[in-house]
């Protein structure tokens, strides 16, 4: 089973090609021009980050980048909203704690 929707009657799923980027150090596949929320989801991660005041976990909320649940830290930049950054090859993705360094 997949974690993935393979056959929808009105939408088209065009994939990327594969690739290979780094969540904490941990070597994960996903796919090219995905969002990089999208990919980490399918891998089975699910918080992306904590809230600033009381340390709690943040997951993958709206998806449309209108939130600040999905900002993580991506090849050293902070504050990226992996809802909408596309995935490529390589990246460096971490977590982060509240508003994390710009």
């Amino acid at each position: 089973m997949s974690d993935y929707i393979v056959d929808h009657p009105i939408l088209k799923f065009e994939r990327g090609k594969k690739v290979k980027f780094f969540f904490e150090g941990r070597e994960i596949e996903g796919y090219e021009d995905q969002p990089i929320a999208a990919a980490l989801h399918a891998a089975g991660i699910r918080v992306l980050s904590y809230s600033e005041k009381l340390g709690r976990p943040r997951g993958f909320f709206c998806a449309v980048g209108k939130c600040s649940s999905c900002l993580m830290e991506v090849d050293g930049r902070g504050n990226v909203m992996v809802c909408m950054e596309p995935l490529r090859e390589g990246m460096q993705v971490r977590r982060q704690k509240g508003r994390g360094k710009v």
